[in-house]
């Protein structure tokens, strides 16, 4: 009988010594439980500041005040005054100082261009032609060579692959570039620009590293009416082309917009990245035309030529965005672009306002820059 009743303690024992543990197991986890909360609570405080703070920068841009409507001309000749300064200024320089077309005056023109950020390999082709057509056209007048001028410059840019061909249903356009140069805006604005022309548009957010990148697009997205696919943040981007191809063919949209990480890739990394996206759209939609649009910051002069080599050495660009042409007066960036590497410039940016991405034309560049 005292073996059972010892047997008996122990187990009474036992039993409370698990209780005791249970119990400080139960305060151990509402203590972790605790911790975990306030640690959730301040992530999303912290994100949810960020993404407002994203918001309300994007909202300033797209709710910015608009000017007074002007004509086409009128708002390229303006956002180009920084450039036209540079360039018409340094021209005219030259103009007035010589009263005859001599070599010294090629030599002054070439300098003066090369100053204005044309390059140097470009101003010596800009002045080549030029001496040549003087000396066959026997100019002599002031004028006259100016606008000489003037039309080599609108002949190097022009293209006749500086519209946007939108000839399948949908067509697919990828805009690529590095962080910093208004991709998400630039995409923003076009969405808007064909939704006014009457196109159903689908954006795919498929900048999937950067953050908030998404969110922006978004708000983008509900300004113009336009539908937006998107997926978590890190996400595989081929798969959100992949849902915006779906979604695109689904609802017969006819433009299909893709922005893409902003990172300068080395080669094999952006084709590798490029040829998935490319073969899921083969696949998903065979045959609609691709667009491949480069968006380049106007306001980093050489450094622009640099990135667009870097990204014509890796992807199948069919044309330049050429994005903050109001801020800089390094706008002649362009026809250096256009002169060494013959992708045609499809679109400018020259302000801030939602109307302010213009199709590109260029005659009326050439006659903003000089006139």
């Amino acid at each position: 009988m005292l073996f059972w009743k010892k047997k008996k303690e122990e187990a009474i024992d036992a039993i409370e010594e698990i209780k005791e543990t249970v119990e400080e197991a139960e305060e151990k986890i509402e203590e972790i439980a605790e911790a975990i909360e306030e640690k959730i609570e301040e992530i999303a405080e912290d994100v949810e500041e960020k993404v407002e703070s994203v918001i309300e920068e994007v909202k300033e841009e797209i709710e910015a005040p608009e000017e007074e409507k002007k004509g086409f001309f009128a708002r390229l000749r303006d956002g180009l005054g920084k450039t036209r300064n540079s360039i018409s200024d340094k021209v005219n320089d030259v103009f007035k100082s010589f009263k005859k077309i001599d070599e010294e005056f090629y030599e002054e023109l070439e300098e003066a261009l090369i100053l204005a950020d044309l390059g140097m390999s470009t101003s010596m082709n800009i002045v080549e032609k030029l001496r040549e057509r003087v000396k066959e056209k026997k100019l002599n007048e002031e004028d006259e060579v100016k606008k000489e001028l003037c039309d080599i410059v609108a002949e190097i840019l022009e293209s006749e692959d500086s519209a946007l061909k939108l000839d399948t249903t949908p067509t697919v356009i990828l805009v690529i570039g590095v962080n910093g140069v208004g991709k998400t805006t630039t995409i923003g604005k076009l969405a808007s620009r064909l939704k006014k022309e009457g196109k159903e548009v689908v954006l795919a957010a498929a900048d999937t590293f950067r953050a908030a990148a998404a969110d922006q697009l978004e708000i983008w997205a509900e300004r113009n009416d336009v539908r937006i696919v998107r997926l978590q943040e890190g996400a595989d981007p081929a798969a959100v082309i992949f849902d915006g191809c779906v979604s695109a063919r689904s609802k017969g949209a006819n433009v299909l917009i893709c922005d893409t990480a902003g990172r300068l890739h080395n080669k094999k990394n952006l084709m590798d990245e490029l040829g998935k996206i490319y073969r899921v759209i083969e696949r998903e939609l065979p045959g609609a035309r691709k667009e491949v649009l480069l968006v380049l910051d106007a306001t980093t002069g050489q450094n622009a030529v640099n990135q667009a080599e870097e990204f014509n050495n890796a992807a199948n660009i069919t044309g330049i965005v050429l994005t903050k042409l109001d801020g800089t007066a390094k706008g002649g960036i362009v026809i250096t672009i256009r002169e060494k590497l013959g992708i045609p410039v499809k679109f400018v940016g020259v302000g801030e306002g939602i109307d302010d991405l213009q199709a590109f034309n260029a005659r009326d560049f050439a006659n903003a820059l000089f006139y």
